[in-house]
């Protein structure tokens, strides 16, 4: 039998003293390989173990150096995070009520490489993140510092509590913090981590539910601002496609559609990672006309019937790449082109299910594969359905699965126990026991 898990509510009603002494000896036991009378957290616990296997140092604190003034006024500018700030800062930092107080706390913003760009909050809990090397232009990565709301919530891509001995390094139990991921809601890419810490005595458990709500409020924030871009676009295309006539579209940069005709209308048309006008082909529309617009490009097909990259029974190729920690990539090449696409943590899961299981999956499989739950086929369905408007050529349904005729190449990681370290869906979870992976 399996022992019973720590949980926040539990450390929350302990004295700060005591929830340490029983986070420490929870910790001690994973790291001499032993059993303690409580499991970590699931998250914390999975840290621990990457941080093992990785070599870092569970008694001293390694910090790398810190960014220059320059590099690091240079990510400022270059963050999409900069104009969230406002969003982040009044949700975070002027939170009414005595069990949030700014006094106890401070707001930490770091980008997609763990580099911490901005901070906030009370001068003597500045000081003490100082000591900690928690300071702008650190590097707060997993590999660098060891399990933390920044780093941690980088690689599982979901809000994630850190309290005292649940961090790795010793040196930063005396230590709290929450972080949550903030993804770009327009291409699913990962922007960086908004993170509160502060010293132990500040953990509370509602505040992993806060960071994450605030990390939601500023993807909202972003999606509007986004369908706002694209009323702009919509009102300087649809002019334009009015004496263009024929098939056309008029898409943002990350190929998002503002204005349509001659065409079903589509939500997003795949574009190739740098867009130049002249002609490219595209998944689904086959070879296209590309011409700039202000904000976006007016995408014309110029094969009548539209092409796909199986085109005439023509064998593709398909390689998946879930092989680095945070990035995944389909990559497609057939008689009529080439084009590559980064996916989503979901997508990257569906995906690497269908690559193992070519006999395919019905929904029901599918749905116990990613959620542990055969019930959950709408959601799958769903999901399907987004992945098949881009690889509609190369996959099949009824069950889901690769054509027959497509050549598929799964990358893995080198060690299979780092394989999509963000998921806890049960077929990633059995591959990384080296029970049913694929490298």
């Amino acid at each position: 039998m399996r022992n019973a898990t720590i949980d926040m509510t539990r450390l929350a009603a302990m004295d700060p003293r005591e929830a340490t002494l029983l986070l420490k000896g929870i910790r001690d036991a994973a790291l001499r390989g032993g059993r303690a009378p409580l499991a970590p957290r699931a998250d914390i616990g999975a840290s621990w173990q990457r941080m093992l296997r990785e070599g870092v140092d569970p008694e001293r604190d390694r910090r790398s150096g810190l960014l220059s003034s320059a590099d690091l006024e240079a990510r400022r500018a270059a963050s999409p995070l900069a104009d969230l700030l406002p969003v982040l800062r009044e949700g975070l930092i002027s939170v009414p009520g005595a069990e949030f107080d700014a006094v106890r706390h401070i707001m930490v913003v770091a980008d997609a490489d763990g580099r911490v760009l901005w901070r906030e909050g009370h001068s003597s809990v500045l000081r003490m993140a100082d000591g900690h090397g928690f300071q702008p232009g650190a590097d707060w990565r997993e590999s660098t510092v060891g399990t933390n709301g920044v780093g941690t919530a980088l690689v599982t891509r979901r809000p994630v509590q850190v309290h005292s001995a649940e961090h790795f390094v010793s040196t930063h139990h005396t230590w709290t913090c929450a972080g949550a991921p903030i993804t770009d809601p327009r291409d699913g890419r990962l922007m960086g981590v908004v993170d509160v810490s502060g010293p132990v005595t500040t953990m509370h458990p509602a505040t992993l539910l806060l960071v994450g709500s605030v990390a939601r409020l500023a993807e909202a924030e972003l999606r509007n601002r986004h369908l706002a871009a694209l009323a702009r676009l919509r009102a300087v295309a649809a002019p334009l496609l009015c004496r263009v006539g024929g098939r056309a579209l008029a898409v943002d940069g990350h190929g998002w559609t503002a204005a349509v005709t001659g065409l079903a209308p589509v939500d997003r048309v795949p574009l190739p990672a740098s867009v130049r006008a002249g002609r490219v082909w595209l998944p689904t529309l086959g070879e296209c006309a590309v011409e700039p617009l202000p904000g976006g490009w007016l995408v014309r097909p110029l094969d009548a019937s539209g092409t796909d990259v199986v085109a005439g029974g023509a064998a593709a190729r398909l390689v998946l790449d879930v092989s680095r920690p945070r990035e995944w990539t389909v990559r497609v090449s057939g008689a009529v082109g080439r084009w590559e696409r980064e996916l989503s943590p979901r997508h990257a899961e569906l995906l690497y299910v269908l690559a193992v299981r070519r006999d395919g999956r019905t929904a029901a499989e599918l749905a116990a594969d990613v959620f542990g739950d055969r019930t959950r086929t709408v959601t799958v369905r769903a999901e399907m359905s987004r992945i098949r408007r881009t690889l509609g050529g190369v996959l099949a349904h009824r069950p889901y699965r690769f054509r027959d005729e497509v050549e598929v190449e799964l990358l893995t990681p080198r060690d299979a126990a780092d394989l999509l370290p963000h998921s806890t869906a049960p077929a990633v979870l059995e591959a990384r026991r080296g029970a049913g992976g694929a490298g």
